[in-house]
C-alpha cells in the first residue's frame, strides 16, 4: 500500500496512518527514486534540508543547511545521485551529492543568481522556486528574472530558457522537448516547443489568479488556481481546456495524482481534499484530511 505525506507550514510532517513527525516548516517533499528516504526542506525559521528514513514513521538520518533563505522546493535526480534545492529568499539553488544510503555528501555546489523583472514588488532581485532534472541539467524556474535557469551537474550554468517579462514562472514540467510553465504573476500556463510559443490564462473564471503547481499525466495538464480556488485541466497538445473544477476549498498550492486519484492540498482551509479523476476531469469523494497549512502532498 502507498504511503501519503503532506507537508506544509504546521507543526510537521504527516504521514496519513503514521502520525506526525515533528519538524518546522516543512513545506516541500521529495523522496530518493530507489531507497526508502525523504527529503524535506525546512523554509521558515532557517534554510535547512533534512532526509528521513522511512519506515511505520520517519527517522532523522541527516540534515544540511539549504544554502540559502526560504527554500521551497527539493528535487532528487532519477539516478539518485545529486539532490537540489530551490531558495525562494535569495533566488540561491543548491546542489548536493548523495551517498549510497541517501544521506548527503561532500561539500555543496551553491549557484547564486542575479537579475530582476518588470514587477518591483515581487521581482526585486532572483527567486528560485522550483528545481527538475531533465535531459542531463538541472532547471531551476526563478520567479524574479522570468528564466527557467540551466546548470550542468557541475555547476556550470548554460544558457537559460527565457520567458516573457512579468510572468514570474513557478511550476514547470516536461514531455520530451517541450516545457510547460505556470506563471504564478501574470496568471498563465506557457507551452514552448522549440520555436513555437503558446501562451493561454490558467483559469477561465474572473479575477486575479496566481498558479502554483502544474503537473503532466499522459496527454493533459493539471493546474492549481490560487484565487479562483479551482484546478484546471488542459490538452497538452495546445492548452486547450477540457474543465476547470473547485479545490475543494482555499487557496490550492500543491496536489499529487496518483492512478485515478488526485489530493489537493489547500492551505488556507487547512485540508487536504481527496478527487477522483473520471476521463481526466477531477471529481469530489467526499473524502479529505484535516492537516495545518498544508502546502506539498507527496504519494509512495
Amino acid at each position: 500500500m502507498k504511503s501519503v505525506f503532506i507537508g506544509g507550514y504546521g507543526p510537521g510532517i504527516v504521514m496519513i496512518g503514521g502520525g506526525l513527525t515533528r519538524v518546522a516548516s516543512p513545506s516541500f517533499l521529495a523522496v530518493h527514486p530507489t531507497r526508502r528516504v525523504l527529503y524535506a526542506v525546512g523554509e521558515l525559521e532557517r534554510g535547512w534540508l533534512t532526509a528521513y528514513e522511512v519506515g511505520r514513521g520517519l527517522a532523522p538520518l541527516d540534515e544540511r543547511p539549504s544554502e540559502g533563505d526560504s527554500p521551497c522546493h527539493v528535487a532528487v535526480d532519477p539516478e539518485g545521485a545529486l539532490l537540489a534545492v530551490a531558495n525562494y529568499g535569495d533566488g540561491t539553488a543548491t546542489l548536493y551529492r548523495l551517498d549510497e544510503r541517501g544521506a548527503f555528501a561532500g561539500e555543496p555546489i551553491v549557484l547564486r543568481h542575479e537579475g530582476s523583472g518588470p514587477n518591483a514588488e515581487r521581482q526585486e532581485g532572483p527567486h528560485a522556486h522550483q528545481a527538475v532534472f531533465h535531459d542531463g541539467l538541472l532547471h531551476v524556474s526563478d520567479l524574479g528574472t522570468d528564466e527557467i535557469r540551466r546548470y550542468r551537474y557541475d555547476g556550470t550554468p548554460v544558457e537559460p530558457i527565457r520567458l516573457a517579462p512579468g510572468t514570474g514562472p513557478r511550476h514547470f514540467a516536461f514531455s520530451g522537448s517541450r516545457l510547460y510553465v505556470a506563471g504564478e504573476l501574470d496568471g498563465s500556463v506557457t507551452l514552448i516547443d522549440g520555436e513555437r510559443r503558446t501562451v493561454v490564462h490558467a483559469s477561465g473564471r474572473p479575477g486575479e489568479n496566481a498558479p502554483s503547481h502544474l503537473q503532466l499525466e499522459g496527454d493533459l495538464v493539471y493546474v492549481a488556481n490560487r484565487g479562483p480556488n479551482t484546478i484546471s485541466v488542459l490538452r497538452a497538445a495546445d492548452l486547450s481546456p477540457l474543465g476547470e473544477v473547485p479545490s475543494g476549498g482555499d487557496w490550492p498550492r500543491h496536489f499529487a495524482i496518483d492512478g485515478d486519484r488526485m489530493y489537493v492540498a489547500n492551505q488556507y482551509s487547512n485540508q487536504v481534499n481527496v478527487f477522483a479523476l473520471r476521463d481526466g476531469l477531477p471529481e469530489p469523494t467526499g473524502e479529505a484530511y484535516e492537516v495545518d497549512s498544508p502546502a506539498c502532498v507527496l504519494v509512495r
